[in-house]
């Protein structure tokens, strides 16, 4: 394998490809930037989380311990107005919200970060009060009508994440939606003052709640400390919200806060951007409830380079659907072949030690698709290649031992990739390779044959078939089965 130091990533901050490194050895400290959970997360939002699991798979796959933390927004304009609207408590409100997020993480295959921080929790509301009062010493900070705002003038590197000029901060800041007076336009609020019906903590400087930038930097700093590794995000938050947290972090503990920055590009829905008043924003449950199994999504969200824009289409899904259906079906024939060749111990079986030249090179080239930027289209390129030999094994004579190699080399990539052989849907118990239309389907070709239309069956199973799905009748029903390549 190529070892730790040849993975290079862009950095958001500088805008280059260079090597990761970081600051310990052996760990990497990872802060995600999570929901805000006024909703579900949409399959936008789950593209950035499934390309941020993918980056921590694979840095556990060059032997780095991930110590993450992603956040929960769970205090702002929008949880505050729902809460209201729902007649709900507002942690109340937020945590169902934050429960549908696990939900739909784990049916992804995602796996859980280490710490998953609230913004109203006691420990992190008293994080935010301490860096607001470091900033205020410092002279950074002021008050203005109870609210406290980042005197952007006062930290010269402003705007060194994004490049944005003082009048692009201007017209693209997400500004504060309260009516407060500022000393000048492109500040930010870090701590706002107590509104009739608004959460309210008590602070040095005055009652209030959080702003939205202050958030992250006390969390991120609290769990991970000054300088840590790597904090992501999608390309959205890259201003105002990341630059603010830098502005606010390094002027605060006179250090750099983060030395990696990780964004993802969009999503796109069938070529347009996705918005609810287009009727084209999809949860994923909404999307599983269709028939489209989770790994069918996460394959389809994994394909595409993390900084191009993904066009998310039904299509795509279904395609995504035929090729984890293949490797499925390519690893379970060999595990047979593999259990019969056992059973038979038969000698004149090949040796494996043919194929381990080319698996240890495919793996080589997988790592280092993955080395350069976390490629992912070429890395899969890799699982297919795979994939063929393997099937070319199983076809020649005494094969299985030779198929079984590259079945774990499969194996082995699908660590970082996580779409194959993923358990099937909890809810519908369906595999997880299933076409969203194959019970149906075998359901009107049963009724055919029942009726003698032999026409129609006939034409359903040549339908399925050119799918790649095959039907075997028997005496205990129908099964199915994908095809071989």
């Amino acid at each position: 394998m190529s070892g730790k130091s040849t993975f290079r990533l862009r950095n958001t901050l500088g805008g280059r490809i260079q090597p990761f490194q970081p600051k310990r050895t052996d760990e990497v400290r990872m802060y995600t930037c999570g929901l805000t959970v006024y909703a579900r997360g949409h399959i936008g939002n789950f593209r950035t989380f499934v390309a941020q699991d993918i980056l921590r798979r694979f840095l556990r796959f060059k032997g780095y311990r991930v110590l993450q933390a992603m956040n929960f927004t769970d205090v702002d304009d929008k949880t505050i107005r729902g809460a209201g609207e729902a007649g709900e408590p507002l942690r109340d409100y937020t945590t169902r919200y934050i429960e549908e997020f696990f939900d739909d993480a784990d049916a992804l295959g995602i796996e859980r970060a280490e710490h998953y921080p609230r913004a109203t929790d006691p420990e992190y509301i008293e994080a935010m009060i301490r860096l607001v009062t470091q900033l205020l010493e410092k002279g950074v900070a002021y008050e203005s009508d109870g609210s406290i705002y980042f005197r952007v003038a006062s930290f010269p590197r402003y705007g060194q994440l994004s490049g944005a000029a003082a009048s692009d901060r201007l017209a693209g800041a997400r500004v504060d939606s309260d009516e407060y007076d500022k000393e000048d336009a492109q500040d930010f609020v870090l701590w706002k003052a107590a509104k009739p019906g608004d959460p309210v903590w008590d602070a040095p400087f005055g009652a209030g709640r959080p702003g939205w930038h202050l958030e992250c930097s006390a969390m991120g700093l609290e769990l991970l400390g000054p300088g840590f590794d790597l904090h992501c995000g999608g390309v959205d938050l890259v201003f105002p919200h990341h630059e603010n947290e830098i502005a606010q972090s390094e002027a605060a503990t006179g250090s750099p806060f983060v030395r990696h920055w990780f964004h993802c590009e969009h999503l796109l829905v069938d070529g347009r951007k996705m918005s609810k008043s287009l009727g084209n924003q999809f949860t994923v449950r909404e999307l599983i409830d269709e028939g489209f199994a989770p790994a069918t999504i996460r394959h389809l969200l994994a394909g595409v380079h993390y900084r191009q824009q993904l066009n998310f289409t039904k299509g795509g899904l279904r395609q995504a659907e035929v090729a984890i259906g293949r490797v499925n079906e390519f690893l379970r024939r060999s595990d047979e072949a593999a259990r019969r060749e056992g059973d038979s111990a038969n000698e004149g079986t090949a040796s494996p030690g043919g194929a381990a030249t080319g698996v240890a090179e495919a793996l080589v080239r997988f790592e280092e698709a993955l080395d350069d930027d976390l490629n992912t289209s070429k890395a899969l390129s890799e699982v297919f290649t795979a994939l063929r030999e393997g099937n070319r094994a199983l076809h020649a004579p005494g094969g299985a031992s030779e198929a079984g190699v590259w079945a774990a080399a499969i194996r082995r990539m699908n660590t970082v990739f996580g779409s194959f052989e993923m358990a099937p849907d909890p809810e519908t118990g369906k595999r997880v390779d299933e076409p969203a239309d194959l019970a149906e389907l075998i359901r009107e070709r049963q009724e055919a044959r029942g009726r003698r239309d032999f026409a129609r069956a006939d034409e359903i199973r040549d339908d399925l078939a050119a799918r790649g799905i095959l039907l075997e009748d028997s005496s205990s029903g129908t099964i199915w089965r994908r095809g071989e390549d």
